[in-house]
């Protein structure tokens, strides 16, 4: 248990944080298996803008790693070929 102040506000603040990155991370997976599962290019074409911001605002706030991000961006974009050839 905490005995000094500052050290209960940082107990509070990383509480606090870690519900905000649990929150992000799980939103941006659901988009990304709900890009993922799309079979209609049109609708896919337009879901990729945000789901590749969603993931580079992931990496820009360090909860996956910038070559994690680039290796997902590239699964969108793999997928997203993909419907177009059809």
């Amino acid at each position: 248990m905490a005995h000094h102040k500052s050290a209960k506000k940082r107990i509070r603040q990383s509480a606090k944080k870690r519900l905000e990155n649990r929150y992000y991370g799980k939103t941006t997976r659901n988009a990304l298996r709900k890009f993922l599962g799309l079979s209609d290019k049109s609708e896919a074409e337009k879901s990729m803008p945000l789901v590749v911001a969603m993931v580079d605002k992931m990496a820009k706030r360090n909860q996956i790693h910038k070559n994690k991000a680039s290796h997902l961006k590239s699964d969108v974009m793999k997928h997203l070929n993909v419907l177009k050839s059809k």
